[in-house]
């Protein structure tokens, strides 16, 4: 079976529960596309009415999402997305487990440590040989189908996010921008993103 015939075997395997959290009580559902890959997504209020949902597509990123690592905004822009959905009471957050633009948590270290000793987040990851951006959305398309999404306001500074959900079915009728101010930490991060990849800020 191919990987998009697999992905929508599991997405009819889906399981839910209510998940109260600190900005209100969401439905928590996940699915296992692969041995070792669990993803997620949060949904709050009524999003299979066929309206446009507010939708925030998130990838993991351990330092930032649980310990508040300045050297990114990823844990910010987690924060400012969940209540941006809370206030709002109708969203969708998905959270895909791919570590460090897809390389990999040991990997996005040795990144890190790579940046300490003056290379930017793009030559790092490319001086480990690997791809600017290794991140795919498949799994993000498969999870907001079969919570009934398919026009989605994405929550975004990233165009290439916009196309990668756009050429796997999935209608983006608005870009939100999530702006989160820069640290002395992370600013050099965020200008390489704007300069070097792209990101609307």
């Amino acid at each position: 079976m191919s990987k998009a015939g697999t992905l929508k075997q599991v997405a009819q395997t889906l399981h839910s529960c209510a998940l109260p959290t600190r900005w209100g009580t969401f439905v928590l559902s996940g699915l296992r596309a692969e041995p070792g890959r669990e993803d997620v997504i949060l949904t709050i209020g009524n999003v299979s009415d066929g309206a446009p949902v507010l939708v925030r597509v998130h990838s993991e990123c351990l330092t930032g999402d649980v310990f508040g690592s300045r050297r990114c905004d990823c844990g910010e822009q987690l924060d400012l997305a969940m209540a941006s959905l809370a206030r709002e009471g109708r969203g969708a957050l998905v959270y895909l487990r791919q570590e460090g633009r897809g390389i990999g948590l040991i990997n996005k270290i040795r990144a890190y440590r790579l940046q300490e000793q003056g290379a930017d987040t793009l030559e790092a990851n490319r001086m480990l040989g690997f791809a600017d951006d290794a991140r795919t959305y498949d799994r993000a398309a498969v999870l907001l189908r079969a919570a009934g999404i398919a026009r989605i306001r994405l929550m975004t500074n990233n165009p290439a996010k916009i196309s990668a959900l756009i050429a796997e079915g999935i209608e983006v009728t608005e870009r939100v921008p999530l702006a989160v101010a820069p640290t002395s930490d992370s600013r050099s991060y965020l200008q390489t993103k704007r300069n070097r990849m792209g990101h609307l800020f």
